[in-house]
């Protein structure tokens, strides 16, 4: 009788030999459940192992090693030498032979060839077995237990009684492949019913051959131990192969997941960032376009839509730009947490590309909102201007309208003396007229070249009236003074002239002329920004009041020279027309002008009171604007600072309103890169397995050697804070060398600073682990069934159908020598996933 004991890792056969009839069953369906792998099988086990040709397939196939070539040989001297060079790949096993011998296999000794098999049975089938370091018996038994444990009515203890009920077996299968077995309709008192249903659905479902018989297990008061253990294994493992093809596919989903993930970040991040470079490049244009519009009311639109711009279409852009941030670091981080290679954007669409293209947008807007305020106070100047053009041309037609008519008259040559007198001193007051008005029409001209150089819309209608007016100034010019030649030629004719008539003419013409000016000064419209401007346009009112009493005088000395005239008339008794022949003003004229000026004065003052106090009141809310301004700067610089320790600085040139928007833009950015600062530090801790306390502890430590808040840490505070974290740097070449290389890592562009991130990133790759490359080839293999390539066919039938088919578009043909059509490369798709090579 032959056993085999497990001892330190060595079997030994010993003679404690089981019956061998019992076991001839069960040893024969073992072993041809393994020959037929190679396509052949026993009949009888004492016979067919003789000639050892099948006995070393037989160790072959379990083992999966090439042993020495068998003898072909019939004699009985290569059968021993087949089976001498079986045993010898037994003994090399580490398993001990004892009482077996090659003469006892050839020569069909039942009890010695169940020995053998047995020890084969045991050393490749049951002996690997362990579960939680335990013995191959004992690790098979607590695999059986922790399998049934869940089950009604199994309670494993052992490989002979507890297995009678057949409850044990068909636990087994359902806990696997609950599908096969309906285990809600079993029986305990209907042992042979389970058992029978366990061996068929086995051999059937599982390739798991039927080693025993109902009959025998039922009909007996203890079923044999070893072949309970045998078919047991069995069971293990077709199980345990299937737990791990199921455990490889599951970290090659979850390796595929993480990149289906990543690459679907990037595409987002890539069209995130495309249309918002997209919108950029459409609204600069838009902000440069420095065209100016004619009227008023477009450059209003202009300012309108320009408004909506900020206050519609600028905020969302704000938004993305701010949220094309949050994706990129999300995306870095998670690629740094699952080994991956960092994300670098398309050419153009770097966050940095962005800032820049932002920073023209804000130039341009900037720029675009002083054209808009300096083109509106252009064309309200230019309004005023026309206006005022306007109104000095109406007057100045209005006063040359049939003057050129009178200067071409030839009255004086049928006039008598006192007729051409009076004509002569007529003329002379018109030319006093003329050139009083001479002032107005230099005004009208200044006014029409300021219309040209501030580009006024209807410059050219304005220069034809100005021409004509200029034309027709000319034109009066030379009629005077031809006139006034003629009349001089024909003065000795003359004796007598009317003095007082002619003193009144002289003095009433420029008296009416001030008067005109004064009620067109009066009336004229005025436009102020400041109270400056207001303060000084009362000033020269009040000036203008000064003038008034010795106006009244001139009025007085005026109207005492008609009454003069009336007097000698009357005393007289003068032959005259009854009105002045030198002009045409009259008292009426010059007392009702007069009354109008007076009547213009006050609500001139009113005008001028009511603007000051709009003034006043715009002047206290600029300053009340100020002031609110002054209190909310601060503000939202404290916030930024709480928020970040990296401030921007806005421009000097900013004004307050815009300095309060953009640092109010500014605060926000700030606010959303501190919070996806914290979750990507949330992200890390738990990808990495950090705990809480080992990141508040590398914070702290961090925050203490950043000693002037900016966010970063110098070479040696570094240094000394990885000391007070417990790294062993040494003041010596040695350590100099190992902080250059950590330094390395943590500063790859040689910048001398270090930010929390990196620091965070360094600590979490010191302190945990994650998946390789090396773990996701050996993933695959188990797959493959331990080849060197795998099939699409088996992708399919282990992965998910989209992660499959991820990976079949991705791998390489495989173009090892013992490739196959249609094999696969999974070692450089492997590699190629964690940045060692390209897919």
């Amino acid at each position: 009788v032959i056993c085999l004991s497990v001892i330190s890792g060595a079997a030994t056969l010993s003679p404690a030999l089981p019956r061998a009839s019992e076991h001839l069953k069960t040893f024969t369906a073992w072993c041809n459940s393994h020959l037929r792998k190679a396509g052949t099988q026993i009949e009888n086990i004492e016979e067919d192992f003789r000639d050892g040709l099948k006995l070393m397939l037989l160790l072959e196939v379990i083992s999966g090693e090439r042993l020495a070539k068998p003898e072909r040989g019939k004699m009985r001297v290569h059968k021993i030498s087949n089976v001498n060079k079986a045993l010898d790949f037994i003994a090399s096993k580490g398993v001990k032979l004892v009482s077996i011998g090659a003469e006892e296999i050839v020569d069909g000794n039942a009890k010695m060839t169940l020995g053998m098999i047995w020890t084969i049975i045991l050393r490749f089938a049951i002996q690997d077995i362990s579960v939680e370091e335990t013995s191959a018996k004992e690790g098979l038994l607590l695999w059986c237990q922790r399998k049934t444990a869940p089950y009604k009515n199994v309670n494993i203890q052992n490989f002979h009684i507890s297995w009678k009920d057949g409850l044990g077996f068909c636990a087994l299968i359902h806990r696997h492949r609950p599908e096969l077995i309906d285990y809600g309709k079993l029986r305990k008192d209907d042992p042979m019913t389970n058992l029978n249903t366990a061996f068929d659905v086995a051999e059937k479902y599982l390739d798991i051959p039927k080693m025993l018989d109902a009959e025998d297990i039922v009909g007996t008061a203890r079923p044999d131990e070893k072949a309970i253990m045998t078919y047991v294994s069995s069971f293990y493992h077709a199980f345990s192969g299937a737990q791990k093809a199921e455990t490889a596919a599951n970290r090659i989903c979850k390796v595929l997941a993480v990149n289906q993930e990543n690459e679907q970040l990037m595409e987002d991040y890539e069209k995130l960032a495309s249309d918002l470079l997209e919108w950029i490049r459409r609204t600069i244009p838009w902000l440069e376009n420095r065209m100016p519009e004619n009227t008023m009311q477009a450059m209003q639109q202009k300012l309108e839509d320009f408004r909506d711009y900020r206050r519609l279409h600028k905020p969302p852009k704000v938004q993305e730009k701010c949220q094309l941030e949050i994706n990129f670091n999300t995306l870095q981080t998670k690629l740094r947490l699952s080994n991956r290679p960092a994300f670098m954007p398309s050419e153009g669409k770097m966050v940095s590309d962005i800032n820049n293209a932002w920073g023209n947008l804000e130039g341009a807007e900037k720029g675009y909102e002083e054209w808009l305020l300096n083109e509106i106070r252009r064309l309200e100047r230019l309004d005023h201007l026309a206006e005022k053009f306007r109104q000095k041309a109406a007057i100045h037609e209005a006063w040359t309208e049939g003057k050129e008519d009178m200067l071409q008259k030839r009255d004086y040559e049928t006039a008598s003396l006192s007729e051409i007198k009076a004509l002569l001193k007529k003329h002379e007051a018109f030319e006093s007229d003329l050139a009083a008005h001479q002032d107005r029409v230099e005004q009208i001209a200044a006014i029409a070249q300021e219309l040209n150089e501030l580009d006024y819309y209807d410059s050219p209608s304005v220069n034809a009236r100005c021409q004509r007016i200029c034309d027709q100034w000319d034109a009066l010019g030379a009629l005077t003074q031809k006139r006034s030649e003629a009349l001089q030629r024909t003065e000795k004719l003359l004796e007598t002239i009317d003095q007082l008539y002619l003193e009144f003419a002289k003095r009433a013409a420029p008296f009416n002329n001030w008067m005109e000016g004064a009620m067109e000064d009066l009336q004229d419209t005025f436009i102020v920004h400041t109270i400056e401007e207001i303060q000084g346009l009362s000033a020269a009112h009040e000036q203008f009041k000064a003038t008034l009493p010795e106006a009244d005088k001139e009025r007085l000395a005026i109207l005492g020279i008609h009454n003069e005239i009336a007097k000698i008339v009357q005393t007289y008794h003068v032959n005259i027309a009854g009105t002045n022949p030198y002009t045409t003003i009259n008292p009426q004229e010059i007392n009702a002008k007069w009354d109008k000026v007076r009547q213009l004065v006050p609500q001139r003052d009113q005008a001028l009171i009511e603007e000051h106090a709009r003034q006043q009141n715009n002047e206290r809310l600029r300053r009340q604007f100020a002031n609110q301004a002054n209190v909310i700067g601060p503000w939202i610089q404290t916030k930024m600072e709480v928020s970040s320790t990296l401030t921007l600085p806005l421009p000097s040139s900013f004004s307050p309103l815009q300095h309060i928007r953009v640092g109010w833009e500014q605060l926000l950015t700030t606010i959303a890169r501190t919070i996806n600062e914290i979750e990507n530090q949330i992200l890390t801790r738990d990808a990495k397995g950090i705990s809480q306390e080992q990141l508040n502890e590398f914070r702290a430590s961090f925050n203490h050697f950043d000693r002037d808040h900016s966010g970063t840490l110098g070479a040696e505070e570094f240094k000394a804070c990885l000391i007070s974290l417990g790294f062993d740097i040494a003041n010596d070449a040695q350590g100099e060398n190992e902080f250059s290389r950590i330094m390395s890592i943590v500063d790859p562009n040689r910048m001398g600073l270090v930010t929390f991130q990196a620091f965070i990133d360094f600590m979490s790759r010191e302190t945990a682990d994650t998946d390789t490359a090396d773990q996701v080839m050996a993933s695959f293999k188990v797959l493959a069934g331990d080849k060197n390539y795998i099939l699409a066919d088996e992708l399919r039938r282990e992965l998910p159908p989209d992660q499959a088919e991820y990976c079949i578009a991705r791998m390489a043909p495989y173009t090892g020598p013992d490739g196959v059509p249609g094999a696969l490369d999974y070692m450089s798709f492997s590699t190629a996933l964690y940045g060692e090579s390209d897919l």
